[in-house]
């Protein structure tokens, strides 16, 4: 009687147990079940998508995407590798030694063998009816004028999983609306892996990302980039940019800076020459920021054009340092317009000391430094200023003529302007629109203040085209022109001093004066003919307006 007992309950449990197992596969695990079961006779195909067209003004294509073809072997269906070896290498030449090892290895099934094949290349291949080898559909970013606004563009790599991803410029900024939505599409498979005809098939189309239509006058781009690359071999500075942009929209024309990169091969250029120096390189202005300390002094009704110096007779003591002009010329009884004209450093102290430092700073974030200016490309960096209690009456000095502060060229390419377009301070801007398919999406939004009083805007520019036709810099002017403009020779920092060689020269301006166009600033860093910009920044900036005043059809004043 135990015995039976003893078994009844081995039994009981058995069959409870088994009601457990049955009940966890059937519905503790069934979803997980399931889906090993799909997976068993399904297969799945990943649609790539095309990413988003980027435009010049007028709709030519800088950047769009292309197919090509990867192309990958199948160890375990090759019988003669020496055979598949010679095919594929007199079509696409593979190192020897790699490619046997892959294939002597059966237990690989799949192993790509080449990236960004063309469709051209891929026919070649598939004429020589190779065994074992196959090709899965990709995009590429093309570009139909080659290196031309790199910085501007950026490029699109991949990121830490392998995954496309823009890099820098537009490609970075806009990376969302570039990038489009991948497609995918399951069908069932029999127990050899092939296509069941009749068998269930669905998925989801791709949809490629959006176009970028930009401001970017593709003929201005190619005089710019063609006019500082001998600019810079002409004047043997290391390095150079130049910004042209819209003075009353903000719509930026143009936009170069050299060493630059090739965008297609950006893997085997230098990566310090990625970032865009025009939005992410800070550079003591110097000259070049007097028209704008000498704004302050006149919308405060500090001074006015025919207002005297009367401490610019000779080198001037801030404190325990001398300042000096430029070129230890003087000029008693300067009058405002004369201080920008000569350039005149000690005259600058004179303002400088008038504005004082509360309101130097205040119109110095008035101006749109110390913060990003909001310009749609990845990198842009903000300028830095010390804090209102730690200045010094030397340091307002040194600000008031370009030195101690720094700016970035967009910040003050777009303070210059404002002096073009009554006073404002606008957002710059690369890309005009968005276009989805049928919708575009007009990107007209962006910052706009009224920073400065109107007078004083027709007042600075009338100084500005004084300095030009009476400055250093007269000798390259265009005739016949009326330019706006102010030349710029800032010593650069090392090591806690200024080296006394090395500068960065540069001129900023807008043109025509009476009816702005354009504003335009050159840079140029180190240039070995000369130290000034007024001898390098200058010319180079008149030679490039010369082109655009042709291209554009602006007839001389």
């Amino acid at each position: 009687m135990r015995r039976i007992k003893i078994l009844l309950g081995v039994s009981t449990l058995a069959w409870v147990g088994l009601v457990i197992r049955l009940f966890y596969w059937q519905v503790g695990s069934f979803q997980k079940l399931f889906l090993e079961a799909r997976n068993q006779h399904l297969e799945k195909e990943e649609i790539s998508s095309p990413r988003g067209t980027i435009f010049s003004s007028d709709n030519f294509p800088l950047v769009l995407s292309k197919r090509v073809y990867s192309l990958f072997i199948q160890p375990n269906q090759i019988d003669n590798p020496q055979e598949v070896y010679k095919k594929i290498n007199q079509i696409l030449p593979q190192d020897q030694k790699s490619f046997f090892e892959v294939v002597s290895n059966k237990k690989i099934n799949w192993y790509p063998l080449a990236k960004g094949i063309s469709p051209t290349v891929k026919e070649s291949l598939e004429n020589q009816k190779i065994p074992g080898i196959g090709f899965e559909p990709q995009w590429s970013r093309f570009y139909p004028e080659a290196s031309m606004a790199a910085n501007l563009l950026g490029f699109v790599g991949g990121d830490e999983n392998g995954n496309e991803k823009g890099y820098f410029g537009l490609e970075g900024f806009y990376d969302r609306e570039l990038k489009g939505i991948s497609g995918w599409r399951f069908w069932e498979r029999d127990l050899f892996g092939r296509p069941i005809i009749i068998g269930q098939e669905w998925g989801r189309q791709s949809k490629a990302g959006r176009d970028l239509y930009l401001y970017l006058d593709r003929s201005v781009q190619f005089l710019v980039e063609n006019e500082l690359k001998e600019g810079i071999k002409k004047y043997g500075a290391i390095s150079g940019s130049v910004v042209v942009m819209d003075p009353l929209f903000g719509g930026i024309l143009a936009m170069a800076s050299f060493p630059s990169f090739d965008p297609a091969n950006f893997a085997k250029e230098d990566k310090s020459n990625f970032p865009n120096p025009v939005v992410s390189f800070n550079f003591e202005p110097g000259s070049v920021f007097k028209p704008i300390v000498m704004a302050m002094a006149i919308d405060l009704g500090l001074v006015n054009p025919s207002t005297v110096c009367d401490s610019c007779s000779g080198p001037v003591m801030v404190g325990e340092h001398l300042i000096k002009t430029w070129n230890e010329k003087y000029y008693p009884n300067s009058t405002m317009t004369e201080i920008i004209q000569h350039s005149d450093n000690v005259g600058m102290v004179f303002v400088g000391r008038k504005v004082g430092i509360k309101n130097f700073v205040n119109y110095w974030e008035k101006f749109g430094f110390g913060k990003k200016t909001g310009i749609d490309l990845e990198g842009e960096s903000a300028s830095f200023i010390r804090e209102k209690n730690s200045w010094k009456e030397i340091d307002l000095a040194t600000a008031s003529f370009g030195q101690g502060i720094a700016v970035t060229p967009i910040q003050l390419t777009r303070a210059i302007a404002a002096f073009a377009n009554g006073g404002k301070l606008i957002t710059p801007k690369v890309v005009k629109k968005i276009k989805d398919g049928e919708k575009e999406i007009w990107l007209n939004n962006g910052e706009e203040k009224q920073i400065i009083r109107p007078i004083t805007a027709k007042v600075i520019t009338q100084m500005m085209v004084n300095a030009v036709e009476k400055g250093e810099a007269k000798w390259a002017k265009p005739k016949g022109h009326k330019i706006a403009g102010k030349t710029g020779t800032a010593q650069i920092p090392v090591a806690g001093h200024y080296d006394e060689e090395k500068t960065i020269a540069s001129f900023v301006g807008f043109a025509p004066a009476n009816d702005p166009k354009f504003v335009m600033l050159v840079t140029l860093r180190e240039p070995k003919t000369s130290p000034w910009g007024s001898e390098t920044a200058a010319p180079l900036w008149f030679e490039i307006a010369k082109g655009i005043f042709q291209i554009w059809g602006i007839p001389p004043s």
